[in-house]
């Protein structure tokens, strides 16, 4: 009857159950990250999982297809309108104004992982709960910081073990600049607006530069011949891209400038890029920011300019089962205490402990059953040995030590199995607690 009533219950669409398997790249994934902000300096802060709605209209834009498609909103039980979070720029912009982040040295240049929430397609490695490694620098204009933010990314792929990596960059302009361009955009498209799908006439009405993301077969022919941003750049923004592709030069970084990126988020200006990885077909793109320099006053506090990224981790985790990189295996348990009797067990609970303490991966086995279920379960958990307890090895102060590969077997000393254990296993001698 259990197991008939807990088969009704299965995974909302478009979210997704990690197992072990999986499991041992996203810990080599999230292990990097830690080591490559580290390397960086940047410091790790976390935000709430849920903001206020107004939050992400004002932040991500009002015209954008995850506020009016994608976000999971609701009212909460004091009448507050909420939501799951999109994305992490803009909470992370809130953190920063409330929490007075001003007041420590600028640049401020954080990083966070964890679940974002869109209510989109599920597509492969992008799921409607999906989790992202994100990072900021909040406080400067200087566009060797976007060389950094770029370099964060490029870094931690190649430590991943990509190669064949393409950076691809762009400029949005600025609020100068940047609505000049729109309007040519516009006028560029409006004559062609019956050539164009319905999807994409919607687009020209409400945010005419998402046109240029569009992925519609009959727009790529108009797109070739659509004006290119970087053509009507203000001076300001002209300069500040000539600078991120000198610095570029300057590390031997190459990349190619892609007037098609705009990216989907409304608060984007001047700098965005995407660093995309040779074999993985049409969904080639690993990673994916910006510059936001207005977001901040826009959220309420003072001007501030800042930069940042988002690669979501389940789409970093299927590029590498792709490739089939390489990642550390999994770790597992080294020894599991097997007992015979009353008597025993209780020696085994403490000794399987003892062996914990001593930073030697240990089972100990359940259920009372007889010592051939129990060698069986350690075989099966891939354990390199089993420790055999019986009531006479106990009043005698030993321990019989089976080898699973080979089968042989072993008496030793209870008060000489760790380091016995330690040296079979190459484990180093945990210290001294203080």
């Amino acid at each position: 009857m259990r197991r008939r009533a807990l088969a009704r219950y299965t995974r909302i669409t478009g979210m997704n159950d990690v197992l072990f398997e999986d499991q041992r790249y996203w810990r080599y994934v999230l292990e990097r990250i830690q080591y490559v902000a580290d390397l960086y300096g940047y410091r790790r802060i976390d935000v709430p999982v849920m903001e206020v709605t107004a939050l992400f209209v004002r932040g991500v834009g009002e015209g954008t297809d995850i506020v009016e498609k994608e976000m999971y909103s609701f009212e909460d039980r004091d009448g507050t309108l909420v939501s799951l979070r999109p994305e992490f720029t803009a909470g992370i912009m809130r953190a920063y104004i409330e929490n007075g982040l001003h007041v420590l040295p600028m640049p401020l240049k954080v990083w966070t992982t964890g679940p974002l929430f869109r209510h989109e397609k599920p597509q492969a490695g992008r799921y409607r709960q999906h989790s992202q490694f994100d990072v900021e620098v909040i406080g400067e204009q200087d566009a060797a910081v976007d060389v950094e933010v770029i370099s964060v990314a490029w870094h931690l792929f190649r430590e991943l073990g990509f190669r064949d990596l393409r950076l691809e960059i762009n400029s949005t302009g600025c609020p100068q600049c940047k609505p000049g361009y729109v309007r040519r955009l516009v006028e560029f498209f409006t004559p062609l607006a019956g050539q164009l799908p319905e999807v994409d006439r919607m687009r020209l009405r409400k945010n005419p530069l998402r046109l240029l993301d569009s992925k519609e077969e009959a727009t790529q022919p108009l797109l070739e011949r659509a004006p290119h941003i970087i053509e009507h750049l203000c001076p300001e923004c002209a300069e500040h891209f000539a600078r991120l592709r000198r610095y570029l030069d300057v590390l031997e970084r190459p990349y190619r400038i892609n007037h098609r990126i705009v990216r989907g988020l409304d608060y984007y200006t001047k700098t965005v890029f995407e660093i995309k990885a040779a074999g993985l077909g049409a969904q080639d793109t690993i990673c994916g920011g910006g510059r936001y320099d207005g977001l901040i006053a826009e959220l309420g506090g003072p001007p501030t300019p800042g930069i940042g990224f988002g690669s979501g981790i389940e789409r970093i985790v299927l590029a590498m089962q792709q490739l089939r990189l390489p990642v550390p295996d999994e770790v597992t348990p080294q020894v599991m205490v097997c007992y015979l009797g009353e008597t025993a067990k209780l020696a085994a609970v403490r000794l399987v402990e003892q062996l914990r303490n001593e930073g030697i991966r240990s089972l100990l086995a359940f259920g009372d059953r007889s010592l051939k279920a129990q060698l069986k379960h350690a075989d099966r958990t891939g354990v390199a040995y089993a420790v055999i307890l019986g009531e006479e090895e106990v009043r005698a102060g030993m321990a019989t030590v089976r080898a699973m590969a080979r089968g042989s077997q072993e008496a030793v000393a209870l008060t000489q199995l760790c380091g016995w254990l330690r040296a079979a296993l190459a484990i180093e001698a945990v210290p001294a607690a203080t």
